[in-house]
């Protein structure tokens, strides 16, 4: 997977911007503040249609201007580039494929698979499990679209089922029978999330513990799934919700369900988000953002793209080298950085170097192993 090149009009704190980028590395640089974070945000959207920061779209547009335009040319096939366009107004989002439009959103996300490294990323593993489920949806939606309806049919159930349950509060001479039909549904779409969940953690753990070591010398990084289904069958779910039906009519909503999922990061039996060190979380979530190329890699025949937004700023050398002797040199990397010094450049082979200043690209170099 490459993107060839970037349009920008009217994206954050860049007015214009027109550029094509290496095949391999690019390296985005320039002081705090200048927009270097806004360009690979604007890579992100592309794929996925929305940002990786925890903001209102509306303020992707930049001020005074009613509408924002990211364009990108695209290769995954390794011949024919593909032209994606997203276009951010006021009251939504249009997106289109070699200029024909796409209704479904859906349908558009898991054309380009991109992989981020950001420092909010540490919150994956910190915050809530909402946090962990949302990371873990967008994960498996860029590259299955039944993974993504499943989970949609699951949502839309769930919100019928707990309004549902708030109508028996009010009323008890309500029929039981339409919660028996929608539990039923629920259940059933459940599992299929689940499933779909538990092979995407287990493909996950397959690779972490070695990328984990490789980075930090250190063996036992797993990824456990926490779930209401975890060893039950359908029919043992559909009785969990029986067990359970006096509360969820006492609180007005569905209390099991894949919905209330979460992951942990344990290494030799202790959970890193309580135990570990922040730099012992990092190094997990870098592994954990490897192994997710590696996953990408098995299932969709190609590397996705990858991004690494200030990932290095708190790393010592060591750690910087070990993640770049990790790196395949087939995966096209976008690195944001404040100092190029940090880096063994001759090491990077062919790349290519953009200095941002104040929403530009002002100084543009190509570098070839020579």
């Amino acid at each position: 997977m490459e993107l060839q090149s970037l349009k920008l009009l009217h994206f954050r704190n860049y007015e214009h911007l027109d550029i094509d980028f290496n095949s391999k590395i690019n390296i985005i640089y320039g002081k705090n503040g200048v927009g270097k974070t806004n360009l690979v945000e604007a890579i992100y959207v592309l794929a996925v249609t929305r940002s990786f920061r925890n903001v209102n779209e509306k303020v992707l547009i930049q001020n005074g201007a009613t509408l924002s335009k990211i364009e990108g040319n695209v290769v995954s096939d390794g011949v024919y580039p593909v032209n994606y366009r997203i276009y951010l107004e006021k009251d939504g989002k249009k997106v289109k494929v070699n200029k024909n439009r796409i209704t479904k959103l859906s349908e558009y996300i898991t054309k380009i698979p991109i992989v981020l490294f950001s420092p909010d990323d540490l919150k994956f593993l910190k915050d809530t499990p909402s946090t962990r489920r949302k990371q873990l949806n967008i994960s498996i939606s860029q590259y299955s679209l039944s993974y993504l309806k499943n989970l949609s049919i699951y949502n839309k159930l769930l919100k019928q089922r707990n309004a549902y349950l708030k109508k028996l509060i009010v009323n008890a001479n309500q029929s039981f029978d339409y919660l028996d039909i929608l539990t039923e549904k629920l259940v059933s779409f459940g599992m299929k999330v689940y499933e779909q969940r538990l092979d995407f953690i287990s493909k996950i753990n397959g690779y972490l513990a070695d990328f984990y070591k490789n980075i930090t010398g250190m063996d036992g990084l797993e990824i456990v799934y926490k779930s209401d289904y975890n060893g039950k069958s359908l029919n043992q779910v559909l009785k969990c919700y029986k067990n359970v039906l006096k509360k969820d009519l006492a609180f007005g909503k569905t209390n099991l369900g894949v919905h209330t999922d979460d992951l942990q990061f344990i290494v030799k039996g202790s959970d890193l988000k309580d135990y570990g060190s922040e730099g012992q979380q990092k190094n997990a979530i870098i592994a954990y953002k490897f192994s997710e190329l590696e996953l990408f890699k098995d299932i969709l025949g190609y590397f996705p793209i990858l991004i690494l937004d200030d990932l290095f700023s708190e790393l010592d050398r060591e750690k910087i080298e070990n993640i770049f002797r990790i790196l395949k040199c087939d995966v096209q990397t976008f690195i944001t950085t404040t100092d190029l010094e940090m880096f063994d450049l001759n090491s990077f082979g062919d790349y290519k170097s953009f200095e941002v200043y104040d929403g530009k690209v002002v100084k543009e170099s190509n570098h070839e192993r020579k």
